[in-house]
C-alpha cells in the first residue's frame, strides 16, 4: 500500500498544476457554442424571420460573388431553427465559414473562435504550444498534455487503491465531506470522498481524451473496443468510389470533405434547394442538413453520438438523391470516433449531462490543489 501511496504522491506533485489547467480549460469549453451564439447574436441569428428564405442557389451565388477566386463554397449548413443564419462552408483556410441571413441575403459574419475560447482550447490541447498541430515534428505541448492525462489516470486508480482498505472498515465515513474537524478535514474529505464520487466521469474524460494524444493509445483503445482504427469517413469514401464505378466513372458523387483545402469550384448550386427540401421532408425533426458539391449529410441530434449523420449523394445535373452511407451502416471506427467525442464532452446526454461534465471537470481541476494542501500540511506536521 505504501508503494501505491508513493506513486500517487510523486507522480501527482510535478504534474498537478498541469492537470488543473487541462481540467479547467476543458470545463470552459463545455458550453462554448451556446455562449458564443449568445454573445454574437448578430452573426448567428437573423434580424427577422420572413415567410420564405431566399433560394439556396441564388443565396450561394451571391455569397460566391464576394469570395476571391482561390476560395470556393464547399457546402451550406441549414439549421432546424429558422432564426439561425445559414453556415456557408469554404474551401480555405481550414474550417473557414461565413454566416448569411437567408431572408435578406446579407453576410452577417464569419466563423471565428472568440479569444477566450481560443486560449482555453489551445491550453486544453497543447498548453499554448505555438507549433502547428497539423504539421510534422514534435508538439511539446501536446506531448505534455498527453503525459499529464496519463498521470491523472494513474493517480485516480492509485487513489482508489489507497482509499479502499480504509473504506472497508467504515464506508459511510470514507464517503463523507464535513467541517466537523475544521478546514483540514473538509479539504481532505473533498479530495478523498469527492474523488470517489467523480471517479467514473473523470476516468471517462481522461481515457477518451488520450485518443487525441498518442497514436499507440488510440490504436489500443480501438482494439479493446473491438474496432480496427481507420481514417475518418473511410466507409463513406468506399461507398462513393463504388458508386462512381457503377456510374461508369461519371464522378457525380463527391464527399464534402474531399473539396476542402483545394481550389476546385463547385459545378453549380442550382439543385441545392431541391436537395435540402427533399431531405427535410424525409427527416422533419433533424437538427441540421448540410448540402455540398454532390453530397449531403443529415444530423439527427438525438441523444447518444452527437456526430451521427446519414450521408447522401446526388447527381449535380438531375438532382437525383441516393443514400451513400446511413449512420447504422457507417464504418465501426467512424461510429466509435463519434462516441469518443460525445463521451469526452458529455454531449451524449444533452444539456443535463453537459452540466454534470462541467461540474466534474471543475472538480477535477480542484483535486491537485486539495492534494497539494494535504501534502503541505503533512510536511509541516512532520517538521514540527
Amino acid at each position: 500500500m505504501r508503494f501505491f501511496h508513493k506513486i500517487h504522491l510523486w507522480l501527482s506533485v510535478p504534474f498537478g498544476i498541469i492537470i488543473t489547467v487541462i481540467c479547467f480549460s476543458g470545463a470552459m469549453l463545455v458550453f462554448e457554442p451556446e455562449i458564443t451564439r449568445s454573445l454574437r447574436r448578430d452573426v448567428y441569428y437573423v434580424a427577422s424571420v420572413e415567410s420564405r428564405p431566399v433560394d439556396l442557389g441564388e443565396l450561394m451565388e451571391s455569397v460566391k460573388a464576394t469570395l476571391p477566386d482561390s476560395v470556393s463554397i464547399t457546402g451550406v449548413t441549414v439549421f432546424n431553427d429558422r432564426e439561425r443564419t445559414y453556415q456557408v462552408n469554404l474551401s480555405m483556410p481550414r474550417r473557414a465559414a461565413l454566416f448569411v441571413d437567408q431572408y435578406s441575403g446579407e453576410i452577417t459574419g464569419r466563423y471565428e473562435r472568440m479569444a477566450f475560447f481560443s486560449i482555453m482550447f489551445r491550453l486544453h490541447r497543447w498548453l499554448l504550444d505555438s507549433a502547428s498541430p497539423h504539421g510534422d515534428g514534435m508538439k511539446v505541448g501536446k506531448l505534455v498534455v498527453g503525459i499529464s492525462t496519463l498521470i491523472f489516470v494513474i493517480a485516480l486508480v492509485t487513489g482508489v487503491i489507497i482509499w479502499w482498505p480504509r473504506a472497508k472498515k467504515n464506508l459511510v465515513h470514507s464517503l463523507s465531506i464535513s467541517f466537523k474537524d475544521g478546514w483540514k478535514s473538509f479539504w481532505r474529505g473533498l479530495h478523498v470522498a469527492g474523488g470517489m464520487y467523480a471517479l467514473v466521469v473523470l476516468l471517462a474524460m481522461s481515457l477518451t481524451g488520450l485518443t487525441w494524444s498518442f497514436d499507440w493509445y488510440r490504436n489500443a483503445f480501438y482494439a479493446v473496443c473491438g474496432v480496427e482504427y481507420t481514417p475518418r469517413n473511410s466507409g463513406a469514401q468506399k461507398n462513393v468510389e463504388r458508386r462512381r464505378g457503377e456510374a461508369g466513372g461519371a464522378g457525380h458523387i463527391r464527399t464534402i470533405e474531399g473539396n476542402r483545402g483545394n481550389d476546385r469550384k463547385p459545378s453549380g448550386f442550382g439543385c441545392w434547394q431541391r436537395i435540402h427540401d427533399e431531405l427535410k421532408a424525409q427527416n422533419p425533426d433533424v437538427v441540421e442538413i448540410t448540402v455540398g458539391d454532390g453530397t449531403a449529410s443529415v444530423v439527427s441530434g438525438k441523444l447518444g453520438n452527437v456526430r451521427a449523420s446519414d450521408r447522401y449523394g446526388f447527381n449535380r445535373d438531375t438532382g437525383d438523391i441516393a443514400p451513400v452511407m446511413e449512420y447504422s451502416a457507417a464504418a465501426p471506427a467512424d461510429r466509435l470516433r463519434g462516441w469518443i467525442y460525445s463521451v469526452h464532452t458529455g454531449g451524449f446526454g444533452g444539456v443535463p449531462a453537459r452540466i454534470l461534465w462541467l461540474l466534474i471537470a471543475l472538480f477535477g481541476a480542484s483535486l491537485p490543489l486539495t492534494g497539494y494542501y494535504i501534502w503541505i500540511k503533512h510536511l509541516i506536521k512532520v517538521r514540527r
